[in-house]
């Protein structure tokens, strides 16, 4: 349950105006529903959002669909309104939790909504194969483009969430278009002044408290308006010894210069400290419990504080949104955000009998073993005993400076937009082994094995028309020319320890074809064709010569048809789809001379995607909503016929929402389908993880006072995996020996939350 005064960015409804909707569904004018609510943005601040409340009813298929699809989709698209977030995401999830029940999408805490990193999988891509958004913004580890779903922003910070399963149209910018967009919208200011106090207790001593101050407009400013949210989170987690300590600030300033004219200025600042099991082998989920994680043992290799990852981000931007006369405007963003990551590991965390250290050294082959000796099958490193706590302390610190332009122009029979993203990353990284009985480094003479600067630069122009050749009918090809440096600078290079200075260009041009028609108010239907590209990993930097990985950019071709449905009673969407995804990189070792076996990327072949997706609800009356969605999905290597690791080969949800007089109440469930948990060197399935369910309950109540002006109260249960279920869900790798590692479903939890608030 999220903030008492936040508001709803509805999915556009057939009774609601095409005109007065972005592209890809998200309101910009018009109208969106809260809590029985009609929430008008106001038309002054175009691009931008301040939000008016006013009363009207909420029963409606649309507006209770935890997902659903745009009217405007013109690719497969699912929309989670804020609605559906504050009535049923514990306070502590993040965007990763709010996202499972897409059609196609695949992800669970192992420690708890929201209280440790998670991966997303979209249609069997993984993270670094697909963008994450916020207010349009591109972000993402540059070296690999991944995400961390704890890094940035809480829960109480966020409108709308949509999941767009396509590369998107030009205009769609950001590393990974490859295999789609989660889009994030920050929560925006409301129309009338409040203050509000929110704070929750759970599971595994789980708390989250906080408060924020929206000004209303503010008359003396041109009806300028923001929102101040300060908010914490803290837990000890499901998983033993992963605790977890966080707090956020996040504002958003919307000032209208003009009529035709509007500024906002968004900035947000996170402190994250958390303790991170790398995943459990069966043996020690026998032997302590599925919720193992990590110990309290100091001598032990997963004593959780020689396991700690020390996080600070932030992110701003300066918006321009512009209507310059002539049918021209202009949408701009100048933006930064950073990451700075500051951590510590053991070598073998959930090792078996060697993550245990010894009281006296160990002799091995008749020789005893000093601190960070080797011994064992496979040689590994060897911490002897109390005193030679042996293990790593690394540094990643990056920044990126960016600006995303569009200038559009509708000349009626067609529309012009045209632009350009451009963004420089810098990333500094470096790792050493220390000791930390005495925190020095074990090696004085060579104390790092990692130190290096990566720098990424990307540009992606772009130019989409519309053509409008019959009334309810669009056509929009476009084009956009991706390209991207990557350049190394490393005294001590990963993997090799020698130095490298080495920079590779890639580019590729992406076109793409949408075409949108309006059967009629309710009924919608598109086709997609468009190309994704990826540009390869940083990780292939990691060898002595570069240059001998013969490795091309990763990219598709996407073909996908669908239809959408919207009324007051029903929602209805479905469509099918086929992917060619071409150059696929995978690995292999081999032996490089000075230097032994190392590994070398090159392009295996291609994959093929293919599945069909659908999803509905139906408002049955007297408050009550029913909704269901699923997807059948075949992701196989070209050739060999192997399916891609970690992707599933179906999903589904369903449940019952009921709303009306103050009271919400939820019972949905989530099932993903039977996947290989790694793909062997010979393209054989490996370490196969059966399906799972997840079963969450949310009962909710909402006081509203004679005055609905004022804010209401908000009291929430959160009932999260209420059968309990506690399946190994994901694989995790190996220990050093080669034991296999598992993350299991976090058990039954409990989260209550209220929302209060103070004054006006």
């Amino acid at each position: 349950m999220m903030s008492g005064v936040s508001v709803a960015h509805a999915a556009p409804t057939a009774d609601e105006s095409r005109d007065t909707m972005q592209k890809k569904g998200r309101v910009t004018s018009g109208a969106a529903r809260k809590n029985g609510t009609v929430v008008a943005v106001a038309a002054a601040p175009k691009g931008e959002q301040i939000e008016t409340i006013g009363r009207t009813k909420v029963d409606s298929a649309a507006y209770q669909a935890p997902t659903k699809a745009p009217l405007t989709a013109f690719q497969p698209t699912s929309v989670i309104s804020q609605h559906f977030i504050e009535n049923n995401i514990p306070p502590s999830g993040s965007y990763d939790t709010m996202v499972a029940l897409s059609p196609s999408v695949m992800t669970i805490g192992s420690n708890g909504p929201g209280l440790a990193e998670n991966k997303v999988s979209v249609r069997g891509f993984s993270d670094g194969q697909y963008n994450v958004l916020f207010d349009g913004i591109p972000f993402a580890d540059g070296n690999n483009f991944t995400h961390h779903t704890t890094g940035y922003y809480t829960a109480h910070d966020l409108g709308e969430i949509s999941v767009d399963r396509g590369p998107g149209d030009a205009s769609t910018m950001g590393y990974a278009t490859f295999g789609g967009t989660i889009a994030v919208n920050g929560k925006a200011p409301t129309d009338r002044r409040a203050v509000e106090a929110y704070g929750s207790m759970g599971a595994w001593n789980t708390y989250t408290y906080g408060g924020e101050f929206n000004s209303g407009r503010m008359k003396k400013l041109n009806n300028a308006s923001f929102v101040f949210d300060a908010g914490g989170v803290q837990s000890d987690g499901y998983q033993t010894y992963a605790g977890q300590q966080r707090y956020n600030f996040y504002g958003k300033w919307v000032q209208p210069i003009n009529d035709h004219t509007t500024l906002t200025f968004m900035g947000m600042y996170n402190n994250l400290v958390q303790y991170t099991p790398p995943g459990v082998t069966t043996g020690e989920i026998a032997a302590y419990g599925s919720d193992y994680g990590l110990s309290n043992n100091p001598n032990s290799q997963n004593y959780f504080k020689y396991n700690v990852d020390t996080i600070q981000t932030d992110m701003a931007y300066i918006g321009l949104n512009s209507d310059i006369g002539g049918g021209w405007s202009i949408d701009n963003k100048a933006y930064t955000y950073a990451y700075y990551h500051h951590g510590h590991n053991e070598n073998d965390v959930n090792g078996t009998t060697q993550a245990q250290y010894l009281n006296a050294a160990p002799v091995w082959k008749g020789h005893v073993v000093a601190c960070g000796g080797t011994y064992g099958a496979n040689k590994m490193t060897y911490n002897s005993g109390p005193g030679c706590e042996y293990g790593q302390a690394m540094r990643q610190d990056y920044r990126a400076w960016g600006d995303t332009f569009a200038v559009k122009r509708d000349f009626g029979l067609a529309k012009l937009n045209l632009g350009f993203w451009l963004e420089h990353q810098g990333d500094t990284r470096q790792q050493g082994n220390i000791n930390w009985a005495t925190g020095a480094f074990t090696n004085q003479a060579a104390p790092l094995n990692r130190l290096m600067t990566l720098d990424n630069f990307s540009a992606q122009p772009y130019v989409q028309l519309t053509f409008r050749p019959l009334p309810n009918l669009e056509i929009s090809p476009g084009f956009k020319y991706a390209l991207m440096v990557r350049q190394i600078n490393a005294p001590v290079n990963q993997k090799t320890g020698t130095p490298l200075n080495y920079d590779q260009t890639y580019g590729a041009p992406m076109p793409s074809l949408n075409v949108h028609y309006m059967v009629n108010p309710n009924w919608s239907a598109y086709l997609q064709i468009a190309r994704g590209f990826l540009a390869p990993d940083a990780a292939y930097f990691y060898t002595p010569d570069p240059a001998a990985n013969k490795v091309s950019p990763e990219n598709t071709m996407n073909y996908q048809i669908g239809t959408a449905w919207q009324s007051r009673r029903f929602t209805l969407s479905g469509d099918v789809y086929y992917i060619n995804f071409s150059n696929f990189v995978t690995s292999a070792n081999q032996n490089v001379p000075g230097y032994g076996p190392m590994t070398v990327y090159y392009n295996q072949g291609g994959v093929d995607y293919y599945g069909i997706e659908g999803e509905a609800s139906y408002h049955l009356g007297a408050g009550f909503t029913l909704f269901a969605n699923g997807s059948l999905n075949q992701s196989k290597t070209q050739g060999t016929g192997a399916p891609i690791a970690n992707a599933p080969d179906s999903t589904a949800a369903g449940g019952l929402i009921y709303e009306r007089d103050g009271l919400y109440a939820s019972v949905i469930d989530k099932w993903v389908g039977a996947r290989a948990g790694v793909i062997s060197s010979a393209g054989k399935a490996m370490n196969g993880l059966d399906p799972f369910n997840q079963l969450d309950v949310s009962i909710g109540y909402t006081v509203h006072g004679k005055d609905h002006s004022v804010p209401p109260i908000k009291f929430q249960l959160s009932v999260t995996n209420l059968a309990d279920s506690k399946k190994i869900f994901a694989y995790s790798g190996t220990t050093a020996e080669g034991v296999a590692l598992w993350n299991t479903q976090p058990g039954r939890g409990f989260f209550g939350s209220i929302s209060v608030p103070i004054g006006f």
